[in-house]
């Protein structure tokens, strides 16, 4: 089974563009071309322009707070294949973890933020003993998707 979630990350990408532009033709209507006429609903200029502002800004890192990463997964071959990098406004690094299926010792799903944050860590058996992957983050994941991935690596895992 392969499969990608891009079309989950490029939703968020023209999301937080569409936020943008939105932002930006608030600022022009406001200040520049005048159009909004203040106070509007009780409140100043001001006010209006920190809300919005705050409301943005929290739109804006919430994909960076959770740590959205572009995931391509396979198990398709021998080896079980994990492809990601970060999603958010700056990206990242790109990383791949690749793990024989026999040489495959676990993995372990880690929930933080009331389960909005989840990350999932493999491990492979190694000569020396069991070798610790850095944590991938499958918060951008839907539900089906990650049921997916823990089907997929369930199937691998050694009985514990």
């Amino acid at each position: 089974m392969t499969f990608d979630n891009s079309k989950t990350i490029i939703g968020v990408r023209i999301k937080l563009f569409v936020a943008t532009v939105l932002f930006l033709v608030y600022l022009v209507m406001a200040y520049i071309a005048k159009w909004i006429p203040f106070p509007l609903l009780g409140m100043d200029d001001t006010a209006w322009t920190v809300i919005i502002t705050v409301i943005y800004i929290v739109f804006l890192f919430y994909p960076m707070y959770l740590n959205y990463q572009y995931i391509y997964f396979s198990d398709d071959g021998y080896d079980i294949i994990f492809r990601y990098f970060n999603a958010g406004i700056a990206g990242g690094r790109k990383n791949s973890v690749e793990i024989n299926k026999t040489a495959f010792a676990g993995y372990k799903l880690e929930k933080k933020a009331f389960g909005l944050k989840q990350n999932l860590i493999l491990f492979q058996k190694m000569h020396d003993g069991i070798a610790k992957y850095p944590p991938i983050y499958i918060s951008s994941l839907t539900d089906e998707e990650r049921k997916k991935v823990f089907g997929a690596l369930k199937r691998y895992a050694p009985e514990m």
